[in-house]
């Protein structure tokens, strides 16, 4: 059902017309127009008065910074046509006008409606580039004023707009400055001429649309306003107006080869007396380094800005890497003739490598995976426009959860965000805002056409520049979707030209001259290995795989087995790191994470909740797949050499960091108890290298228990990101199997059976059991006078169907194992004596129209323990498809919602996502809270070896598997969550039931996660049309009973 959360006049977005209404292209309709005045762009930094106040003070509190965020004049118009014509005068007067935060969407601030869609243009349905609508194309008019400091008097004065979407005009006191396109990016001017004494009038028009918006095609919110941070800077008359710094490693990787070139600007062309400047370095620790004074200043005239170039090498230099992010502190000062020191800037610097070599991707001479995830520049309440708290979150979750890459899907994030992945260590993969995926990739292609060349290499160009300096950007990419053709093959020429110290890729030039890495999406494991079997130029590193839309991410393992087998496979990046759902809250005030189609009018363009593929959820909390990603993704890993003598063997997977950083944890566990424990500290293991250990086992295993080894590996210290006693790898080896449990003949109670016309009871000590002859399902088990069921047992082979099971076509796929459990077909029951003190009932169905059977045997004791036998018979000839699952299902009373279980957990878990749950003993309640913005299959626990459910008295029933089984336990029947259709339903729209629906199952398969338009399962974790049987057994239990002891006679 569709949500209308924001209704604003938004008619047949699709049907507006692009047709150019007049011969003179409109600026925003101009793809060779890519900005005027605008400066050149340059690195990220801010001048300071002199080198002590750069070291002293961050960028925002430079007496040379001025912000102009905070609240502006606002007003939005629908179409160009009704904007405000003279608002940028200082005559107009913007007083009643309502006041908008810079930066923000103005969608967030009660104008006009964010949009998703994926790889479609959401301004057009038959897209003719350049041009956009010109009836419905938003227009926000900005306007604020401000006051310079009085000793910014003589300097010139620099206006920067960090990011302003897509399109935009500046005026500085009833002046035209300039305009810029290229949303994610800077735009900066020279104001000086414009400015005056007191009070200065600074005015913005922004258009949501434009032709720059034929190459932000990306598969997130299509969000229009300023983002990003507006400030001033003064900068006297001759200055650094950028420099660059190359920190880089000799052939030994051990010696730091630093080359930094300052251009300056202000200087005439004929100046000679044009002063100096001092660089100093200082090392992590704080220590001088380096000092360079009185470096020249070489004017080249008419030839070229003037710069200084300074080379230096420093031995034993501390190398950056994402394990070890040593950092340098740079200070560039420069003074004029007389010696006086006009500013400073500042930069980190990184001494590090990356290259491609024999194949493989380098970083400071190591072969380096990348376990890497794209983000997309995502808060739920403030849409576009990130701040430092939620990047700091982003980065230690990520550094917690082994995640040591992010590609910044699909074009340059917020500048903090580089210095921060500096500072903690992450790898980044630093991609160009260019997507025309709507434009496709045949011959209307962008990419093909040199009218838009310009504007490809304009976007390249603008990253590169912005963030040269950073050591945590070791791969430059071209784009996204975009197509492939001479803009992209220039782009690189320009791009290898201007910066040879990293490599460039580009995921649709596939195996083309213009990448440096093969760099596919949503490669097969198939064709990874057989890419790697044999030698290649280029390293296999997929920028996206594993679609982790709702409950997702299978087979993670599997991909890393074979990336880890084959040197030439070097990681990925899974799609995506966070759901980009909005906080919003239905017509009853009940709170849901919006999606597309949830914003205005049903004619709005929308691909649902196609949007939501996160690791966590909008809020940052974790969904259960980043638990395996943890563990798929640790550095260390974990072998037994000889169990009996206790031998374990650590591989040390890090590529710069020895174990010593750690201490490592056991515990030996019985039936999910701990029986012994201990550490051992201080670690031996150079990088990529083993080391062994011995723990203590002698005398803790006993007999007839189940026992695991749990290792963890501990941080012995705090490093960036990750605290004191962070658990960075951990593993579960099983060290003995449970023995059989004794089958002594007891005394057995005595059971009546009562064959009525409607029910079947069989009736035993302080229990019955009732039997419907309607149904055929176990309806009733009163024990203690308590009712235990509120639903029978009932044949069960449908699932919810998941975010991936909708884009491979299950439900319609495997309908027929729905109706099968809907519609069966009671065949026969019948209750007969067993021995003495025994009955078994027996009932069977017919299913899938004959094609199937199934009979479920209940072996009743006279204690009311009942040992169920589920049997799926396939008929002989019968094509059937496989079956989303082989289970029963059941519902217990509401206020029976406590649970505790022996096995996989504490999330869940499935077939092909299971190896970060730990067999253990774990509690939750049955309500416990739905993972997913969408309702789907969800709480599955696998190799659960028995669950109790009970009520707050301790009155319940415990479920033993005959050895294992699958359960999940909430307040839903699977039928509840079914969504006719993907992304039509919300959480708060699925109504709890007053009961507790367990399902008990041989198997579920699993979840996928390949894609989520196509791909199946793994066969190794589906279940194939075939004869099926398993065993559980229920027992009925009162307060003090211990359900491991119970279960100890149940096995």
């Amino acid at each position: 059902m569709k949500k209308t959360v924001v209704t604003i006049v938004c008619l047949g977005l699709l049907a507006f017309s692009t047709a150019p209404s007049q011969t003179r292209p409109e600026d925003w309709e101009n793809p060779r127009l890519l900005g005027v005045n605008t400066e050149a762009p340059r690195a990220t930094f801010v001048p300071f008065p002199d080198a002590a106040a750069a070291l002293r003070l961050g960028p925002k509190e430079s007496p040379r910074y001025l912000s102009l965020n905070g609240p502006w004049k606002f007003h939005w118009s629908p179409r160009p046509a009704t904007r405000p014509l003279d608002f940028w005068k200082l005559s107009a007067d913007v007083g009643g006008w309502k006041e908008i935060p810079v930066p923000s969407n103005w969608m967030f601030q009660g104008f006009d409606i964010p949009i998703y869609v994926n790889g479609s243009y959401e301004f057009a349905r038959n897209p003719r580039p350049p041009f956009v609508p010109h009836d419905h194309n938003p227009v926000g008019s900005y306007r604020r004023s401000f006051t310079l400091p009085k000793d910014w008097a003589g300097m010139d004065v620099y206006l920067q707009f960090g990011a302003v979407k897509s399109f935009f005009y500046v005026w500085v006191n009833g002046e035209k400055v300039g305009l810029s396109k290229d949303s994610k990016t800077p735009a900066e001017w020279n104001i000086t001429p414009y400015l005056r004494p007191g009070e200065n009038v600074l005015a913005a028009e922004v258009y949501r649309w434009s032709d720059g918006s034929y190459l932000e095609c990306q598969d997130f919110w299509r969000l229009a306003g300023i983002e990003r941070d507006v400030y001033l800077y003064a900068a006297p008359k001759v200055h650094i107006r950028d420099f660059e710094v190359r920190a880089g490693l000799d052939g030994t990787y051990r010696t730091g080869e630093l080359e930094v070139t300052a251009e300056l600007a202000g200087l005439a062309s004929t100046d000679s007396s044009i002063g100096t400047v001092t660089l100093t370095l200082w090392d992590p620790s704080g220590k001088k380094v380096l000092a360079a004074k009185d470096l020249a200043v070489a004017n080249l005239g008419d030839a070229g800005p003037a710069r200084v170039r300074f080379k230096s090498d420093l031995a034993a230099v501390a190398r950056w890497s994402a394990e070890t992010p040593d950092l340098y502190r740079l200070v560039l000062e420069l003074r004029d003739a007389s010696g006086k020191t006009l500013e400073a800037v500042t930069s980190k610097v990184g001494f590090r490598t990356s290259e491609i070599k024999n194949g493989q991707l380098l970083v400071n001479g190591a072969a380096i995976l990348l376990k890497g995830v794209n983000r997309h520049e995502h808060d739920p309440y403030t849409g576009h426009v990130i701040s430092e708290e939620s990047m700091r979150r982003d980065i230690e979750l990520m550094k917690q959860s082994n995640i040591n890459a992010v590609r910044t899907c699909h074009y340059p994030d917020d500048p903090r965000w580089y210095e921060l992945c500096d500072e903690y260590g992450l790898y980044l993969v630093d991609e160009a805002n260019i997507e025309s995926h709507g434009m496709g990739y045949g011959p209307e292609s962008l990419a093909k056409d040199p009218e838009w060349g310009p504007a490809h290499l304009d976007r390249v160009v603008r990253m590169v520049e912005r963030d040269k300096n950073h050591p945590s950007v070791i791969i430059w990419s071209l784009g996204n979707e975009a197509g492939d053709g001479v803009n992209f093959e220039n782009a690189y020429a320009w791009l290898k030209k201007r910066d040879p110290t990293r490599p460039v890729q580009y995921e649709r030039a596939d195996l083309r001259a213009h990448t440096d890495i093969y760099c596919p999406m949503y490669e097969s494991i198939e064709n990874m290995v057989k890419y790697a079997s044999k030698r290649q130029d280029r390293p296999l590193i997929q920028c996206e795989y594993a679609h982790s839309m709702g409950n997702s991410t299978g087979n993670l393992q599997d991909y890393w087995d074979a990336i880890e087998s084959h040197d030439q496979l070097q990681g990925g990046f899974i799609w995506d790191w966070v759901d980009q759902g909005y906080a919003a809250k239905n017509a009853k005030g009940e709170f849901f994470w919006a999606f597309g189609g949830d914003y205005g009018p049903a004619d709005v363009p929308s691909d649902l909740n196609f949007c939501c593929n996160g690791l966590v959820a909008p809020d940052r909390t974790p969904h259960p797949a980043l638990f395996e990603v943890k563990k798929v993704y640790q550095h260390v890993k974990f072998r037994a050499l000889d169990l009996a003598a206790g031998k374990i063997e650590l591989s040390n997977r890090y590529d710069f960091i020895a174990l010593d950083r750690f201490d490592l944890d056991w515990q030996v566990v019985a039936d999910g108890r701990t029986v012994g424990s201990g550490t051992i500290e201080r670690l031996a293991g150079a990088p990529r290298a083993a080391a062994v250990v011995r723990i203590p086992l002698s005398g803790l295993l006993k007999s007839g228990a189940e026992y695991f080894l749990n290792l963890s590996l501990r941080t012995r210290e705090a490093s960036p990101g990750l605290p004191k006693g962070h658990v960075a790898a951990a593993e579960q080896l099983p060290l003995r199997p449970a023995a059989e449990p004794s089958r002594e003949a007891v005394p057995a109670s005595p059971l009546a059976v009562d064959d009525g016309p409607r029910f079947i009871r069989v009736v035993g000590r302080d229990f019955v059991l009732r039997f419907d002859r309607l149904t055929g399902s176990l309806d009733s088990f009163v024990y203690g006078g308590r009712e235990l069921l509120a639903s029978g047992l009932e044949p069960n082979f449908w699932r919810a169907p998941t975010d991936n099971d909708f884009g491979n076509g299950m439900p319609r796929r495997l309908a027929v194992w729905r109706q099968a459990g809907l519609y069966r077909n009671l065949r026969s029951l019948e209750a007969r004596g067993n021995g003495p003190g025994r009955v078994m009932v027996t009932v069977e169905y017919g299913l899938a129209r004959g094609a199937a059977a199934q009979t479920l045997e209940y072996a009743i004791d006279g204690d009311g323990h009942v040992a169920v036998t589920a049997k799926l018979t396939i008929q002989a000839g019968a094509k059937l498809p496989e079956l989303p699952r082989v289970g029963l299902k059941m519902a217990m009373p509401g206020d029976f919602d406590k649970l505790l279980w022996y096995g996989r957990g504490p999330f869940e878990s499935y077939r092909d996502r299971k190896s970060a749950a730990f067999v253990g003993l774990y509690e939750t309640t049955a309500g416990e809270p739905f993972p997913y913005v969408s309702p789907q299959e969800y709480g599955n626990r696998t190799d659960t070896r028995w669950v109790a459910v009970r009520d707050a008295a301790g009155w319940g029933l415990l479920v033993a598997g005959d050895p294992i089984l699958e359960f999940s336990a909430h307040p839903y029947w699977p039928e509840d969550l079914t969504q006719e259709s993907r992304g039509s339903m919300h959480p708060p729209e699925v109504q709890k039931r007053d009961f507790v629906c367990l399902t008990l199952d041989h198997a579920q398969m699993g979840v996928g996660g390949d894609d989520s338009w196509g791909e199946r399962v793994h066969p190794q974790y589906t279940l194939p049309a075939k004869d099926y049987s398993y065993t559980f057994r229920l027992q009925p239990l009162k307060p003090g009973d211990d359900p491991a002891a119970a279960a100890g006679g149940a096995r």
